[in-house]
This record gives C-alpha cells, structure tokens and sequence, in this order.
C-alpha cells in the first residue's frame, strides 16, 4: 500500500486552458489496519480522490506563479480526508508541483503577449485622455477645426454653438481612476460654482465656503477659499472709465 501511495503523478488543469501542472503525491494513511478493503481498493479509492481534490485548487491557479500554486494545493491536500467506507480510512497528502518543458513554453508566450497588450492598453488610454483633455478646451477644438483643409472661415460664427457643445461632453471623460465619489463632488461642485455668473453672487459664494471651511475646523482650506475670494473682491472695470 505503501508503495502505491507514494510519489504518484497527477495532471492538474490551470486558470490557463490549455496549460497544466504536473505533480506527484504522496499520501499517508493514519488508520490502523485491518482495513475495510483490499490494499489495491484503499490505494485507488485515495489516489482518485486526491487528484479530484487537487484539481478542486489548481483549476483557479496561475501557471505563471508556481510557488503560489503549490502553496494553495500542498495546504487543500494537507487536511484529513475520510474514505466512506466502513469503518472509514482516515488519511492525507503531500505533493510537489511543477510545469512540463512545453506548459513552460506555453506560460512564457502567454505572458509575452499580456505585456505586449498592457503596453497597447497603456498606450491607448494615454492617447485617449490626452485628446479628451485637449478637446475639452473649445479653442482647442476650433483650431482643429479650421486646421482642416477644407475649413470654411465664413461658417466659424455658426460653429461656435456646436464646438462649445462637443468641447463640454469632451469635459466630461474621466479615465477610471478619476470615477469616484470624490472626483463626482468635485464636478457638481464646479457646475454649482459656474452657474452663478454674477460677480455679487460668486463673492458671496466663496465667503460661504470659506465660513463653511472655518466651521469645520479647516483653517488652512479656508484661507485657500478666501485667497479665492480675493480674486472677485472688485468687479471688473470696463476701460476707458
């Protein structure tokens, strides 16, 4: 019995398709005999069910990270197990795990390609954010308008409406890391701010804010809202008065 439950080979599948271990388990019976079955019956029924149980762990593991993988199943397998037979035979597991030459090559390719897509993926939310950014401005995108060929000079008034338009849902992009709660304040809060266009009314904004900022025992954020302040402390005066 021994001899069969020692160093035994096993296939285990991998989160990768296609892309597999390979280990040898070693199991250890921790009940006395006599045992409820021939030799060759304890030593199929443990060897099946440890492969099923290893099989359980590896389907969720990354070949790239082997050590990971044999930690994982090593501590699956390490835990009594029960034949159901009558009585039941008690036992447990060690292995040691590795990938073939060819699962090596596999491994090697994948991660080859997943940091050549990173790279593209990188490089096209940069692009993206970069163009956004710059479209976001409506001078901006006027000049790439009239940089065009074909621009009509004439038309440049009737435009203005439309490009105001394009350049605020360019505005609105966000890349990922930008989508939380706080960044979402932060541009309700500018539309809030933006849409009291009157100089009286901003005035008495920030000195709200800054009142608001005091009160809440933030006396450094609120001599930022006041320095802010002083930037609508006197109406702009038309020239020549």
């Amino acid at each position: 019995m021994r001899r069969g439950l020692t160093r035994f080979d096993a296939r285990l599948s991998s989160s990768c398709p296609g892309i597999g271990f390979t280990c040898r388990i070693t199991a250890h019976v921790l009940t006395e005999p006599p045992f409820p079955d021939t030799d060759a019956g304890i030593v199929s029924a443990i060897r099946k069910a440890l492969r099923t149980a290893a099989v359980e762990v590896s389907a969720t593991c990354d070949p790239a990270d082997t050590a990971m993988a044999h930690d994982k199943i090593a501590e699956h397998l390490r835990q009594e197990r029960r034949l159901p037979t009558e009585p039941p035979v008690v036992y447990r597991a060690e292995l040691t795990l590795d990938l073939l030459p060819d699962d090596q090559s596999a491994v090697g390719a994948l991660l080859s390609a997943q940091r050549k897509q990173a790279t593209a993926d990188i490089l096209r939310r940069q692009k993206t954010k970069a163009i956004a950014t710059e479209l976001s401005d409506p001078a901006a995108l006027l000049v790439r308008w009239i940089e065009r060929e074909d621009a009509d000079w004439s038309k440049i008034p009737a435009l203005v409406g439309e490009i105001t338009k394009a350049a605020e849902i360019f505005a609105q992009y966000r890349p990922e890391h930008e989508r939380t709660v706080e960044h979402q304040a932060l541009e309700v809060l500018r539309e809030f701010l933006t849409s009291f266009p009157d100089h009286a009314q901003k005035r008495m904004l920030y000195t709200l804010l800054a009142a608001g900022m005091d009160s809440a025992q933030r006396p450094h954020h609120a001599a930022k809202a006041k320095a802010l302040l002083n930037g609508y402390a006197q109406p702009d005066v038309p020239s020549g008065t």
